[in-house]
């Protein structure tokens, strides 16, 4: 189709743009490549489908916001299709009569594909504009108390939004027009017509031009097309485009977590290591820059983050797009090895939003390409911690607990007052057992937690359950050292921790608290310790189904529940359905609320949060929550977790006429009538 002077051009435009282009994708490279740890190469085949999977069915896209998500799915489906497009237009550019694929079934739905798919993402493009700069949707704006980039403040994101959807109108409408001016070429010489519906109604438009315009217009649009990929090209590295491809390299690349909070360890053992956490960009992991590039700034984050949702500082959106302009700024100086310019605390995120962030994962585990802020944050925590010591002087208080009393109520009372009349058995006394109960600080020293480790002991002696509990050899796991960024003192209550248990050797672990049962079971593996741990709900549903426990004596009671689902226990260890079976077999009947299982809502106690002030915003979060309990018209809100029931027990205080708030075992002992 093309002239040769048309073909030499063509191509010494294109070596060109790949010239300039190269620059910065080299920049993206070396940037990511100066982030600590390694990037995770193993497995690369299942990976890879895996990643593909993830990108072609967008199914962490789909989980919200069904008609922008289905529109966007339109859009990425049309423009992974166009790679072939492209591919077929530029060789029959090139080629004389030729025609990409042919005439025959294969070439027909090959243009069939395209016809629809370009349809698809010139109206999914048109809706993105409409909803970004005339209906100027609430979705993608932030609270006026988040930090931002000055180039975000300046409207960088909505010129970037711009450029890209204009860039894809012309790329894609250019050939859309291309394909309809052939379409009309066919028409007239009688040709074979490919089924495209959409083309076919729009080549109407050229059935009165002459057959020279008509050639004019097919060159012309042929060059508008593929024309406007070499000039975006060299621009495609500093836009938001480049989640196009760097998201399915993040989902490729990020390593395979056994939950969806198990942080990395920093290493203590290196001497000359200075740096623990991130206090510069550059300092973090390389998955955590690519996320930077991968952010598709849907703020989808901060829609499920109850830091924002409640009026905090934090948005999890805000910091990635901060991260990716702070990056923009000083691309070339990071790729050359310079330091970043300035601190990610600060520049990135302020400290009243890392503080603020109760580490429930929602924003991690709603992300359409895998970014996990919340790693950021914590890593940004150890930090100031380890490096800077500054962090809320509240903790200091925990911490001191942890390392010297073995927990952070700073109780030096015995670990076993909450057994008090129960006659539980203790390892030390017991020369086997089939279960370990980890009792926790929670349930050993705050009041209202003692009742559920009372409640459980009942349940399990009911069932006959040969159990036994570490007594005074148990201490705090350091969940809130570790979330909280004391890494350190964190390693050492671990290592502590694991010595005991691997002398115990116990088969099954049984904990009350969802953030003994993460520890234990999915990070004490880092130091050695790898054990079968199960939350009480899990264990209870095991010993009903099993009829090791007797028939509800009481199947009216109790009948009107809602269930919260703890972050630790549901989002980030998927145990979604013991808890509810665990109610339904003793005859309860469970109101769901709005937010749900994987879905819920934060308590607010977690990410060390329990033991500080929540920082300022229009709402508390666990006030936020009882709410949406209170509005389902449950009698009793039942939970899994100490944290929970101590947030949600202070909230009922604040909440006048609410449900009163019960652990699960709690729940099953009465209506089993074992509660002494």
């Amino acid at each position: 189709m093309l002239t040769v002077v048309e073909k030499i051009l063509f191509v010494v435009l294109a070596v060109g743009t790949l010239a300039l282009a190269y620059r910065g994708f080299r920049d993206m490279f070396k940037i990511v490549m100066r982030g600590e740890d390694d990037l995770v190469l193993d497995n690369l085949p299942s990976r890879a489908i895996k990643a593909l999977g993830l990108y072609l069915s967008q199914q962490t896209t789909l989980k919200t916001r069904p008609l922008t998500s289905l529109l966007h799915l339109g859009v990425v489906w049309g423009f992974t299709f166009y790679f072939l497009v492209n591919v077929g237009d530029g060789l029959e550019g090139y080629l004389p009569d030729f025609q990409f694929l042919g005439t025959g079934l294969i070439g027909d739905v090959y243009r069939l594909l395209a016809d629809l798919l370009t349809v698809a993402v010139l109206v999914g493009v048109v809706y993105f504009l409409l909803r970004r700069f005339v209906w100027k949707d609430k979705q993608l704006t932030f609270h006026e108390n988040v930090l931002l980039h000055p180039k975000v403040k300046a409207g960088g994101i909505r010129r970037d939004s711009l450029i890209v959807a204009v860039f894809i109108l012309i790329h894609v409408g250019s050939r859309f027009l291309g394909s309809s001016v052939q379409v009309q070429e066919a028409i007239r010489a009688g040709d074979h017509l490919a089924p495209q519906p959409f083309a076919q109604i729009v080549s109407g438009v050229w059935s009165g031009s002459s057959d020279d315009l008509l050639v004019v217009l097919e060159h012309s649009f042929w060059w508008i097309a593929l024309g406007a990929i070499l000039l975006f090209i060299p621009y495609f590295p500093y836009s938001k485009h480049a989640h196009l491809f760097m998201a399915p390299l993040n989902f490729l690349t990020k390593p395979e977590r056994s939950s969806l909070g198990a942080l990395p360890p920093e290493n203590f053992d290196d001497e000359a290591k200075e740096q623990f956490g991130a206090h510069k960009l550059e300092q973090l992991p390389k998955t955590h820059l690519m996320d930077a590039f991968a952010c598709i700034m849907c703020n989808r984050c901060q829609d499920v983050c109850p830091a924002y949702v409640t009026g905090k500082e934090l948005s999890p959106s805000a910091y990635e797009i901060n991260k990716r302009y702070s990056i923009r700024d000083q691309m070339s100086d990071l790729a050359a090895g310079k330091d970043s310019e300035h601190p990610l605390l600060g520049w990135a995120i302020t400290g009243s939003a890392v503080w603020a962030c109760t580490s429930c994962g929602a924003c991690v585990d709603i992300c359409p390409v895998g970014n996990e802020p919340m790693f950021d944050i914590l890593d940004i925590r150890r930090d100031q911690v380890l490096v800077q010591a500054e962090f809320p002087q509240e903790l200091k208080g925990a911490f001191n607990g942890m390392e010297r009393q073995g927990n952070p109520w700073q109780m030096s009372e015995s670990r076993l007052a909450w057994a008090e009349g129960l006659d539980v058995p203790v390892t030390d006394q017991v020369a086997d057992f089939d279960i370990l109960y980890w009792v926790g600080c929670a349930a050993s020293y705050e009041p209202r937690a003692k009742q559920t480790a009372r409640s459980l002991v009942q349940v399990l002696k009911a069932a006959g359950v040969n159990f036994a509990v570490l007594g005074e050899r148990e201490a705090c796991t350091g969940d809130t050292a570790r979330r909280a960024g004391n890494e350190f003192l964190y390693s050492e209550m671990a290592k502590a921790n694991v010595e005991t248990l691997n002398e115990v050797k116990p088969r099954r672990i049984v904990v009350t608290c969802p953030h003994c049962f993460h520890n234990i079971g999915k990070e004490y593996s880092q130091f050695g310790g790898n054990y079968e741990v199960v939350h009480h709900t899990q264990l209870i549903d095991e010993l009903i189904a099993a009829g090791k426990l007797p028939a509800a004596a009481h199947p009216n009671k109790q009948s009107n529940v809602t269930f919260h689902d703890p972050c630790y226990l549901g989002r980030h260890n998927d145990v979604i359905e013991p808890p509810r079976q665990a109610l339904t077999s003793v005859g309860v009947n469970i109101t769901e609320m709005p937010r749900n299982k994987r879905n819920s809502f934060c308590c607010g106690a977690g990410g060390a949060q329990f033991w500080k002030e929540e920082e300022h915003g229009t709402a508390r979060v666990n006030i936020t929550r009882y709410e949406e309990a209170k509005a389902t018209g449950a009698d009793t809100l039942a939970v899994g977790c100490p944290f929970c029931m101590r947030m949600f027990s202070d909230a009922s205080a604040e909440v006048k006429d609410g449900p009163q708030v019960k652990d699960v075992v709690e729940i099953v002992a009465e209506r089993l009538n074992l509660n002494s």
